[in-house]
């Protein structure tokens, strides 16, 4: 979510020139489960493509590459068009690749085209490059063919010519795209062409078959805690907390492995503004089939309770002890449970677009539907808009509050004309209205709004919560 986002550019900006200048020696290897937002500077020397979580469909290993179409600020690159251009790179630190071909260097991978997200087009391409330290040159070693489909697919490349078995070899992966509806409407030309990247491996002493990892791993995300929300205010919850209170954590896994494993499954919740554990629990041992995925729905007996009145945040750690031999940084994965000042329902990360527009859509209105479970008052109201082609989509619209009407907007109570498109400054960032004057409400409303122009407005949309 939005606090991790946050936290991690801040910790990337001050990182940035201890970036790794240093030879790696082998193996080198990332499953991106243990970096968030930007690639792990220590093994990558570029930080264009998007770590995350959520626009794979059933990915190897928690934590992905998604390549696409916007920059490390998550602008459109500035060559974005509807012909095909260069978008993401992925470029390995130098690597230590003074070898005989005979030591079998293999590097492997898996890829996904589109995921969750948007299918490239035929004309786009997701294209592999080694690096001749002696001729001071990339060569192109792979191109992923076109596919409709999704899904992820392994790849294993064997190195043996001599002008990459140097010190201070390299590789990189490059997404060329294209923005399809450029001429139909810019306003709908935002992110697209996706391609997924997992479970990177470059060592010696494999062979063509060894695509496969004897890896047990978390793939998902954990998600809220809470019945409804992502994110909801502490003293709201206060109020609500017997019905709002989940009753389990899901947790998705899979057996990488060609064989039948065992693992634990071990959950601990801290309280992070006390510095204290608050609950700590196993759910106890299983067998997982060979390639099998699983998702476990695990019972949790606990309400969210902290000193604090104005603000909580919980982390909820979930971890599978597995074989010693299995690769452990994806063996545990986190969720922040964050009580602020929001009601949020998305997990911070928008897979896609949301609007109205073609003709007769002026004027169109568009409600989203929330409720306060104590008298309050309504301050600001967020939105994560999408960059779109040439800013089409910064228009002004009208912001809206209405009533609730058995289910469905009624009255409107608040409207705040003019408001603007404003893309946020930061991968997946909202842009915050502020009310001129704050609103009382309680119960269930509804906020929106009111379209002035038959333009895409494009507003993220999460797709997989």
């Amino acid at each position: 979510n939005n606090i991790q986002i946050s936290r991690q550019k801040t910790e990337r900006e001050s990182t940035k020139d201890k970036i790794q200048t240093d030879t790696l020696e082998l193996p080198f290897f990332d499953d991106f489960s243990d970096s968030n937002i930007f690639p792990d500077s220590r093994r990558w020397q570029d930080d264009f493509v998007f770590i995350n979580n959520t626009y794979s469909v059933k990915q190897i290993t928690a934590g992905i590459a998604t390549f696409d179409v916007l920059d490390n600020s998550g602008k459109l690159y500035e060559t974005a068009s509807s012909y095909v251009f260069e978008a993401d790179h992925l470029t390995s630190s130098p690597i230590n690749l003074e070898y005989q071909p005979a030591d079998s260097i293999f590097l492997s991978f898996f890829y996904e085209a589109g995921g969750i997200a948007d299918l490239p087009e035929e004309k786009d391409s997701l294209v592999l490059q080694f690096w001749a330290s002696d001729e001071q040159k990339w060569h192109s070693i792979w191109k992923a063919p076109y596919t409709s489909s999704d899904g992820f697919k392994p790849v294993i490349i064997r190195i043996t010519n001599a002008i990459f078995l140097k010190k201070g070899f390299r590789f990189r992966f490059i997404n060329y795209a294209s923005l399809s509806s450029v001429n139909s409407d810019p306003s709908m030309a935002g992110n697209c062409d996706q391609w997924n990247i997992d479970y990177i491996l470059l060592d010696k002493n494999r062979n063509s078959a060894d695509t496969i990892p004897a890896d047990v791993a978390f793939t998902l995300p954990v998600r809220s805690a809470l019945n409804t929300f992502e994110q909801m205010p502490w003293k709201q919850f206060r109020q609500v907390f017997l019905s709002e209170m989940g009753d389990s954590i899901i947790i998705n896994y899979r057996n990488n492995d060609t064989i039948k494993r065992n693992v634990t499954r071990n959950f601990e919740i801290t309280d992070i503004w006390q510095d204290s554990v608050v609950l700590r629990f196993s759910a106890g041992a299983v067998n997982i089939d060979s390639g099998s995925d699983v998702r476990d729905n695990v019972p949790l007996i606990y309400t969210f309770n902290s000193t604090g009145t104005d603000s909580a945040l919980f982390r909820i750690k979930s971890s599978l002890k597995t074989d010693i031999f299995d690769k452990k940084q994806n063996d545990t994965i986190v969720y922040y449970q964050l009580f602020g000042r929001d009601f949020a329902f998305d997990d911070g990360t928008a897979e896609g677009g949301y609007g109205i527009n073609g003709l007769g859509s002026r004027n169109a209105m568009v409600a989203y539907r929330y409720k306060s479970f104590m008298p309050d008052t309504l301050r600001a109201v967020k939105i994560c808009f999408n960059d779109s082609y040439e800013n089409a989509n910064q228009r002004a619209f009208d912001l809206m509050i209405w009533s609730n009407n058995s289910g469905v907007p009624g009255d409107v109570i608040y409207t705040q004309e003019e408001m603007l498109v404003q893309p946020g400054e930061e991968v997946n960032g909202f842009y915050t209205y502020y009310l001129t004057t704050p609103l009382e409400i309680t119960g269930e409303y509804f906020i929106g709004w009111r379209q002035r122009s038959e333009t895409f407005l494009n507003a993220g949309i999460d797709l997989n919560t």
